[in-house]
């Protein structure tokens, strides 16, 4: 590994440890992803239970939570500590429309989340992140893990040159494109988003830099020839898929309830349980517009 990854690396893992009174936080990887014990999310938190978990999801970006029975409304609770909810761009008729149902079985032709993407990055104003609670798990297997990676460690993992070179930069994210890459076009109500974000944003909380470009919404950076575009998104989406030490899995077990970081983590679920099937509720919050 390169000297400059390895400095990036050192600098987050010799950070002072967090300390926590009302919760447990188990590290999934040194860098990215924690399981946390203590709770019982279809009860209220307490303040200092509050406090905490925030305080885990800025240190670890992705938060597991084993064994929770929720209700939707249980659900829409707990998120809503973080800010409002996000409502889901194109709600099923009659279905709650802050819940996206996230299903899976024999019949399937396609998942929700196959492929490195952060959620929604055409939108003027992203979400801040995603509780994604699966309540049915593939029937052979556990199957269908989801992985993650930390884009704070994919920009800090570049050279300096490289670097130096995509900051000030920005990219054009565009909604239609998802159904476009599949020889679709987006259904007639949806009003599809396209929106400029920054190449290299700051986190709004911590005012960390990260890399926000992804494959599935990213449409090609606009200081850049197409083919040049291209060249550079390739080389970043290969960086981020290909360099292990950026992500950490989480394997699903029913009732098991996963938060992560909208702004400064990506996320792949894969489809390894066809033709089983596995059921789930994500909801999200809402975000704002990123920022150089």
């Amino acid at each position: 590994m390169e000297q400059f990854a390895l400095d990036a690396v050192q600098t987050v893992t010799t950070r002072p440890q967090e300390r926590y009174n009302t919760i447990a936080v188990d590290p999934l990887t040194p860098l990215l992803g924690a399981e946390v014990t203590g709770l019982d999310l279809a009860e209220e938190l307490t303040p200092e239970q509050e406090k905490e978990v925030k305080q885990a999801f800025l240190a670890h970006h992705v938060l597991v939570f084993r064994d929770q029975h929720l209700t939707p409304e249980q659900h829409k609770r707990f998120a809503a500590l973080f800010g409002p909810l996000h409502p889901v761009a194109l709600p099923a008729e009659d279905s709650d429309p802050y819940i996206l149902e996230i299903s899976a079985d024999r019949d399937s032709r396609m998942i929700a989340g196959d492929g490195w993407h952060a959620d929604g990055t055409a939108d003027a104003e992203p979400s801040l992140g995603s509780m994604l609670h699966i309540i049915r798990v593939p029937e052979v297997g556990s199957g269908g893990d989801t992985m993650f990676a930390n884009m704070h460690l994919a920009y800090e993992t570049l050279s300096p040159a490289m670097k130096t070179f995509l900051d000030g930069l920005t990219a054009l994210h565009d909604g239609a494109l998802p159904w476009l890459v599949h020889g679709q076009t987006p259904p007639p109500e949806y009003e599809v988003p396209r929106n400029e974000h920054p190449v290299v944003v700051r986190h709004p909380d911590t005012g960390r830099k990260l890399l926000f470009v992804n494959a599935p919404y990213t449409s090609r950076i606009t200081q850049l020839s197409r083919s040049e575009s291209t060249a550079v998104l390739d080389m970043l989406y290969t960086h981020i898929a290909q360099t292990p030490l950026l992500q950490c899995r989480v394997r699903w077990q029913a009732n098991t309830l996963v938060f992560w970081d909208n702004r400064c983590v990506q996320h792949h679920a894969t489809w390894d349980y066809f033709p089983h099937s596995r059921y789930g509720r994500r909801i999200a919050i809402d975000g704002t517009r990123p920022q150089a």
